[in-house]
């Protein structure tokens, strides 16, 4: 399978660990703040290189990295991931997947498979403003309602997050995003970056203190609140 980016070492994108970042094309998803705009569509999206060549470097990194995070796009459309992350697991690499939670399915299927270790939720806004916040008419909830249901029952470990734009969010944004995600064990704010890739201009991140007004808000649902990027 094509591999659509690779950063070769991060501190940030496996919570704890020494990785690498592997970049997977296409998303059901048209987020106006997506840094990844680049790789919504699999079809027009370059890839880097073929999984062989990936195997290969993390192979030849082993003793120094300690972690895989595979992210997109949205990795659970690619037909090809399952194998993949096989092969990662095979040559000892524990993975962190991200995902926007809306294919529940195929996530069960590496859950249950033993596939991926540590699982990161998108959760973009409350539902009433789920399917805007996303780029979208409309959007049906339910599957990650269910993916959700399903890491606070059966995941090895998982966070929720939350990217927040001071355009798409308010106060009433975060009771709701505390419902949809009650009883989880972390939830993590992130404040917008701008960036080349953002497709739509005329973006902010919210202030120091309205994020933290706002992490307040989420903290009655959640055993842990963090803020990342302040």
């Amino acid at each position: 399978m094509n591999i659509h980016g690779l950063q070769k070492l991060t501190l940030l994108d496996y919570p704890g660990r020494v990785a690498c970042t592997v970049f997977l094309a296409g998303c059901n998803l048209r987020c106006p703040f997506c840094h990844n705009s680049e790789l919504l569509d699999a079809a027009a999206a370059e890839p880097v290189m073929d999984d062989a060549a990936l195997l290969r470097f993390l192979e030849s990194r082993r003793g120094v990295l300690d972690g895989v995070a595979v992210t997109g796009g949205e990795p659970l459309m690619s037909p090809g991931l399952p194998a993949l992350l096989e092969q990662i697991k095979a040559l000892g690499y524990p993975v962190k997947l991200d995902t926007n939670g809306f294919f529940p399915e195929k996530l069960r299927a590496l859950l249950d498979a033993r596939l991926v270790d540590y699982v990161a939720v998108d959760i973009k806004n409350s539902p009433e403003k789920y399917a805007r916040t996303c780029g979208l008419d409309a959007l049906d909830l339910a599957p990650l309602r269910e993916s959700v249901a399903l890491l606070l029952s059966d995941a090895p470990d998982y966070e929720f997050r939350t990217t927040v734009v001071r355009e798409m969010h308010d106060d009433s944004s975060f009771p709701g995003i505390g419902a949809l995600i009650r009883g989880a064990r972390r939830w993590f704010m992130q404040p917008f970056t701008d960036r080349d890739t953002v497709p739509f201009a005329g973006l902010h991140a919210p202030d120091g203190d309205t994020l933290r007004r706002w992490a307040e808000l989420v903290r009655p649902y959640v055993q842990e609140v963090g803020i990342r990027g302040e």
